[in-house]
């Protein structure tokens, strides 16, 4: 009777140990090894080549041109840094969402625009693709807008192969919500330019003013009996003269 109630203890014990060393190895092989971490960091990301870096060599000049007038065009009205990228391979990353986190990361995307940052990336080999937001963004560009995104335009453009056309729908329709963001140093660039006329309206004033004083002439209001002209001639020419501009007068409409 006492052998069997120690087996009776010892089976939920053993139970335990076992369901703890599974969790254990579970994690263990989720968490990348320091080898993977160490080969990550030292693996060396491309460099940014502009709006659009075509590391993979996959678009051809004209959709090149018409992703980066969408991407300038954004960040010139609103301030947003878009950019779109291909790569070859992610590796040693394990996915495309890794790797362009890194990426982002590692260029500052929007990071002098206060983090209103968007990044595009597309990897050929692995035909994968990712949307990376700053944190400003991500109320902006809302989940349902991201999938919406790579459901409809990036994947089946990189299962036809036709990537250039898949980014450049993205960056449009990415373009399209972010259109409503306005990047704090805007305003002061309007500043900027209401100084400019400013300073060229009172320039002008200046001059003026200052031509004005250095004509008395001009500022006498009776230039011509300044000059002497009516000097001698009568009250007769004194009336002449006004009631031509009393004439003048009326026939600009001042009745």
């Amino acid at each position: 009777m006492t052998v069997q109630v120690q087996r009776t203890w010892l089976v939920p014990v053993l139970a335990g140990l076992v369901l703890g060393a599974s969790l254990v190895a579970a994690a263990a092989a989720q968490s990348p090894s320091p080898a993977d971490r160490t080969m990550k960091e030292r693996s060396p990301l491309p460099g940014p080549l502009g709006y659009v870096s075509d590391h993979a060599h996959v678009l051809d000049r004209e959709w090149k041109e018409r992703i980066r007038s969408v991407c300038q065009d954004l960040e010139r009205k609103t301030g947003v840094e878009m950019v779109a990228v291909t790569v070859p391979t992610l590796k040693p990353y394990g996915s495309a969402q890794e790797y362009a986190m890194r990426l982002y990361e590692q260029w500052k995307i929007g990071s002098t625009q206060q983090e209103h940052g968007v990044m595009v990336l597309v990897a050929v080999e692995e035909r994968q693709a990712a949307i990376v937001l700053g944190r400003r963004m991500t109320p902006i560009i809302t989940p349902e807008v991201r999938h919406e995104v790579g459901s409809r335009y990036l994947f089946p453009a990189i299962e036809h192969g036709d990537i250039g056309g898949g980014l450049y729908q993205a960056v449009v329709a990415l373009a399209s919500p972010a259109q409503q963001v306005r990047v704090g140093d805007l305003p002061q660039t309007h500043m900027k330019g209401l100084g400019f006329w400013l300073t060229v309206l009172l320039t002008i004033i200046a001059v003026l003013t200052f031509w004005g004083i250095s004509r008395p002439d001009l500022r006498h209001p009776y230039r011509r009996l300044q000059k002497g002209e009516y000097w001698g001639t009568g009250q007769g020419g004194f009336g002449g003269n006004w009631g031509g501009f009393g004439g003048g007068t009326s026939g600009e409409g001042w009745r």
